[in-house]
């Protein structure tokens, strides 16, 4: 951190150490009343799936089909739908994280290791596979 700063005298002081996580999280609703969630603040995703600022940008084109249907037509529909899109949409994106991270991080499980290279083997050889992938 000194170096990065260019502060050799710099006091730092590291309060804690922790593991990261791959883990995903979600709110159960995305939206209730006139309460609005998009992006990080309604769903974190692993990073295995490269899916996290995807998803924030699909949330905001929904929330402005919604908006503008709510302000020029007086519709209502697409408001009311946008949290069960939504997390549609993030749940087979956490899914997708979640397959991958399985797929190609290391185990020490026999079964899972085969279990791997049965998948890997299916989305390299097949055309199915590959755009399950």
């Amino acid at each position: 951190m000194r170096a990065a700063v260019g502060l050799p005298d710099l006091d730092v002081e590291i309060l804690s150490v922790l593991p990261w996580e791959a883990a995903a999280r979600m709110a159960p609703a995305m939206s209730v009343g006139r309460v609005v969630l998009a992006g990080d603040a309604a769903h974190i995703v692993p990073p295995t799936g490269a899916k996290g600022l995807n998803l924030a940008v699909a949330d905001i084109a929904l929330l402005d089909n919604a908006l503008g249907a709510l302000l020029t037509e007086y519709d209502s529909r697409p408001a009311d739908e946008y949290s069960a899109k939504a997390l549609d949409r993030v749940w087979r994106a956490t899914h997708f994280s979640w397959w991958t991270t399985s797929m190609l991080h290391a185990t020490d499980n026999d079964f899972d290791r085969e279990l791997q290279l049965s998948q890997l083997r299916y989305v390299g050889s097949s055309r199915a596979g590959a755009a399950s992938l």
